[in-house]
C-alpha cells in the first residue's frame, strides 16, 4: 500500500511516517499544498493523509481538486478542528475520512487500511488462496497454519499479488504501488525481493513468473 502524508509539522510528519513504514507501507511526504498536489497527481497513491491547514495551498483546496480528479486515492483529512460543523465541511469536499488531531496512531493505521480496502471493495479483510493466508490488519502471513516471517516490503508484495487474486502483477505495478519516491526504478529491488519471498514461502512454489507481464499467485 502506496501513502501520501501530506503535513507541514515536519516532526509530526516523519513520525508518522516512520510508524506507516513499520507496518509495511511505502510512504512519501509533503510538507506544503502545491507539494501535495503534484505528488498525488504523479503517483498512484492508495490514501492521501491530508492535513487541512497546509501553506501554500490549503488543504480544502487539495482535497476538492483530489476528488474532482476521481483517482484511486483516498483522502484522510486531519484537522485541529474536531467539531461536528468541520468534520461534515470536510466530508462536503470530498475527503472520506475524517480524524482530529491528536489521534491515536492506531487509530490511524486502522482508518488507512479501511480506506485502501474500501478502494477494491472486493477484496475481503483476509486474504486467501489455498494454504497460503495473509491479514493485513495483524500483519499475520502463515501457510499451511506456519506463520511466515516476512519483512515490510516482503510482505507488501504478497498482499499485492494475493489481492490480485490470480492475474498478473507487472513489476512496474509493485515498485509503485510497494516503494516509496526515492525508489531506483531501474534497480533490481522487485525481483530480488519476489526472490527472497519465494523462498520464505516454501515448497511447492506459489509465485509464478509470466514473462515480459510480470508475477501472479498459482
Amino acid at each position: 500500500m502506496r501513502v501520501l502524508v501530506a503535513e507541514d509539522h515536519e516532526e509530526l510528519a516523519a513520525t508518522v511516517a516512520a510508524g506507516l513504514r513499520r507496518e509495511g507501507m511505502a510512504v512519501d511526504l509533503a510538507f506544503d499544498g502545491p507539494t501535495a498536489l503534484e505528488r498525488a497527481e504523479i503517483n498512484g497513491y492508495d490514501v492521501v493523509v491530508l492535513d487541512r491547514d497546509l501553506p501554500g495551498l490549503h488543504g480544502d483546496q487539495v482535497c476538492r481538486t483530489l476528488a474532482e480528479g476521481r483517482g484511486r486515492a483516498r483522502v484522510l483529512m486531519l484537522t485541529a478542528s474536531g467539531t461536528v460543523a468541520d468534520r461534515v465541511a470536510g466530508l462536503g469536499l470530498g475527503a472520506d475520512d475524517y480524524l482530529p488531531k491528536p489521534f491515536a496512531f492506531a487509530e490511524l493505521v486502522a482508518r488507512i487500511r479501511a480506506l485502501a480496502r474500501r478502494a477494491q471493495p472486493s477484496l475481503p479483510p483476509v486474504l486467501v488462496r489455498g494454504e497460503l493466508r495473509l491479514d493485513p490488519a495483524r500483519r499475520e502471513a502463515t501457510r499451511g497454519g506456519l506463520r511466515l516471517a516476512l519483512s515490510p516490503k516482503e510482505f507488501a508484495v504478497l498482499e499485492l499479488l494475493l489481492g490480485a487474486q490470480g492475474t498478473v502483477v507487472s513489476a512496474e505495478e509493485l515498485l509503485e504501488r510497494a516503494w516509496d519516491e526515492a525508489a531506483d526504478p531501474f534497480s533490481q529491488t522487485v525481483k530480488v525481493t519476489v526472490s527472497r519471498l519465494r523462498r520464505k514461502l516454501g515448497t511447492p512454489p506459489l509465485i509464478e513468473t509470466v514473462e515480459r507481464a510480470g508475477y501472479r499467485i498459482r
